[in-house]
């Protein structure tokens, strides 16, 4: 482990990079399960956002323009609190971070934070992604399993609408998947503000 954190280069102190702006908008959230949430959302966004399917599929269905994954940020940090509690971390562990946005065209449909503690597998998948999807990765997994999804609104000044958030794990391989729905995917399609 003390070799691979070495690879890694760990900073001194987490978040050494501004805070994206899907992390400002899910920094303070309260997480609840989906059905806590059901009363307060649409059909059209229930649809979305309680899906269980793969996201990024259902995006590139959707989508008029190209769609195309942006790499923000990634790189060996501390997770937030929560984050490190959903993955069953210590408050001081370290875990590899990366945050992409879902583009169709120019436009960011969604903002996505993925966690994976340092072991070498989990690690090294969302270390090689790239500008490619981890949705089309994942779900061609045959042994995936996936924890309930959690939901929060998003505060009226955030840039997105709604958040989600499962875990994710495939054999040893462990993540917590976060995404944040942004307001011009309602704007493109059409869908209301909750």
């Amino acid at each position: 482990m003390v070799l691979l954190m070495e690879s890694f280069r760990v900073p001194p102190a987490c978040h050494c990079h501004a805070l994206s702006p899907a992390e400002r908008s899910w920094r303070w959230v309260r997480w609840t399960p989906a059905a806590a949430q059901r009363p307060r959302m649409s059909t059209a966004w229930w649809q979305w956002v309680a899906s269980t399917d793969s996201l990024t599929a259902r995006l590139i269905a959707a989508s008029a323009r190209p769609f195309r994954v942006k790499l923000v940020h990634q790189g060996v940090e501390r997770p937030r609190r929560d984050e490190a509690q959903a993955l069953g971390l210590a408050p001081t562990e370290v875990a590899w971070v990366r945050e992409v946005l879902l583009m169709s065209g120019e436009r960011p449909w969604v903002a996505a934070r993925s966690i994976a503690p340092l072991d070498r597998i989990g690690c090294r998948r969302l270390r090689t992604l790239g500008e490619r999807s981890l949705g089309s990765w994942l779900f061609a997994q045959h042994d995936l399993q996936r924890d309930p999804i959690e939901m929060a609104r998003v505060s009226p000044a955030g840039a997105g609408l709604w958040l989600r958030r499962s875990r994710f794990r495939h054999g040893t391989i462990q993540l917590l998947v976060q995404e944040c729905f942004q307001r011009e995917m309602a704007e493109d399609l059409g869908l209301s503000s909750i």
